[in-house]
């Protein structure tokens, strides 16, 4: 679900105040993403939520939520809404969750 080395990866890149940061930053607007996705909301909305999620996922190494988010990418570009949100949801909170705990685990001293 999270792909630990990536986060070591860019902890190490930018130093761990900075990855603090951005790591808080994107659990923000991963959260107002996924509140705002909706099977009401337009194609070009979607897209563009589900692109977010899947760029700030893959950077954070939320690997599977970002698999999920680049699948429903292509298929709202497309105009089709079938896209499974429940799925990307769960999958959203899930890593979120895995990646709060194993937090402490991964840069223990």
């Amino acid at each position: 679900m999270i792909d630990w080395e990536r986060v070591k990866e860019l902890r190490s890149e930018i130093g761990p105040d900075d990855f603090a940061e951005v790591a808080a930053m994107f659990l923000e607007e991963a959260d107002e993403a996924v509140a705002r996705l909706s099977s009401e909301a337009t194609a070009k909305a979607m897209e563009a939520d589900l692109h977010f999620l899947k760029g700030a996922a893959l950077n954070l190494g939320f690997d599977a939520l970002s698999a999920l988010c680049q699948d429903g990418e292509r298929r709202a570009a497309v105009g089709d809404l079938s896209v499974d949100l429940r799925a990307v949801r769960q999958t959203y909170l899930g890593s979120k969750a895995a990646f709060q705990s194993g937090m402490a685990q991964a840069f223990a001293a």
